[in-house]
């Protein structure tokens, strides 16, 4: 057991750190990420909302955020929200370091926390590396990025495979390839730059604990306290507290999003449909037969109209006809 104390490598020590404090913080920092929205002091662009919770995950992000927005041009959202959720999340990282770490601590490195102030110690490096490290990583994969897009398009258009691109591989399945050749690039320059960085990181906790003197329980009795750190001396009060703060988060959350629901812009507003009525079998043939009914009277006055028409032309006929007769002997002479 102490040897493999002895031959944990800083990147172990760093990841075995950071990874559980993420997630320890997450769900209360989620909690204020929510508020914040429906109260509409923040608004996040689409494309950077999931990298937005990725960085809101990690306590190393608290200063390289900004110093990312400042050098890069890069807006993962506006309004003051922003940097409300990235202040209000600094005690949730010092709190969840300090319970990671006092648990790493004894249980892995079988060290004795060496203060109070274990979770602060840790965040302030942890915060220090970020704000030099992630600008840097963010150029580098950047331009990684850019250029193994521009590498991909050059080898879609190699003589060799212009054949086949331009007449065997459909678009999506040549989209697929060149984003597969380019997105690999870019995903392992990216793991190993934050693997770097986890290990700068361990190394700094490394230190930390070569100062620390070694826990003199054995592990039952380290199981047995560090699971006694998680136990608040007033339960009931720990519950209550806990409880009312859920029920005003709750009501909270309900009184303002009512408020700011949002509504379409004067020129985004879709035209006015009217709503078909529900169709009715009974209704619809009533209706037909009515309109057949209607349509039978229409017919027969028309064609009565025309019969009667036709009725007073033939006797107009009819006495042209005995006129010119009764002149007929008048006009000659024997």
């Amino acid at each position: 057991m102490a040897e493999e104390r002895e031959s944990m490598s800083p990147t172990q020590i760093g990841f075995g750190i950071l990874w559980p404090a993420c997630w320890t913080g997450i769900p209360i920092k989620a909690v204020f990420a929510v508020m914040v929205m429906a109260m509409g002091l923040v608004h996040f662009e689409g494309r950077f909302g999931l990298a937005f919770l990725m960085l809101l995950a990690s306590p190393a992000t608290i200063f390289a955020v900004p110093i990312i927005m400042a050098m890069y041009g890069t807006h993962f959202g506006e309004g003051i929200g922003l940097p409300l959720i990235f202040g209000l999340s600094i005690p949730v990282d010092i709190w969840a370091l300090g319970v990671v770490g006092q648990t790493f601590f004894l249980e892995r490195l079988r060290k004795e926390p060496p203060h109070d102030g274990l979770g602060f110690a840790i965040w302030w490096r942890t915060a220090v590396i970020g704000t030099f490290f992630l600008p840097l990583l963010w150029w580098i994969v950047s331009h990684v990025t850019d250029i193994a897009i521009s590498a991909s398009h050059s080898i879609a258009e190699m003589e060799r495979l212009r054949q086949l691109f331009n007449t065997g591989l459909p678009v999506a399945e040549r989209i697929g390839l060149e984003l597969t050749i380019w997105g690999t690039i870019s995903f392992m320059v990216l793991m190993v730059l934050a693997t770097i960085g986890v290990s700068i990181l361990g190394q700094f906790i490394r230190r930390i604990a070569e100062s620390a003197r070694p826990a003199g329980e054995n592990y039952q009795g380290l199981i047995t306290r560090w699971d006694l750190m998680r136990v608040p001396a007033d339960q009931g009060l720990m519950m209550a507290s806990l409880a009312g703060i859920g029920v005003v988060l709750s009501l909270t959350f309900w009184a303002v999003l009512p408020v700011i629901t949002p509504h379409p812009h004067e020129c985004c507003k879709k035209p006015e449909v009217a709503v078909e009525p529900v169709f009715k079998p009974a209704e619809s043939l009533s209706k037909t037969a009515g309109r057949l009914a209607q349509l039978v009277a229409q017919v027969e006055a028309m064609e009565q109209q025309k019969a009667e028409a036709k009725d007073q032309e033939d006797k107009g006929k009819e006495k042209a006809g005995g006129g010119a007769v009764s002149n007929a002997p008048a006009t000659t002479k024997p």
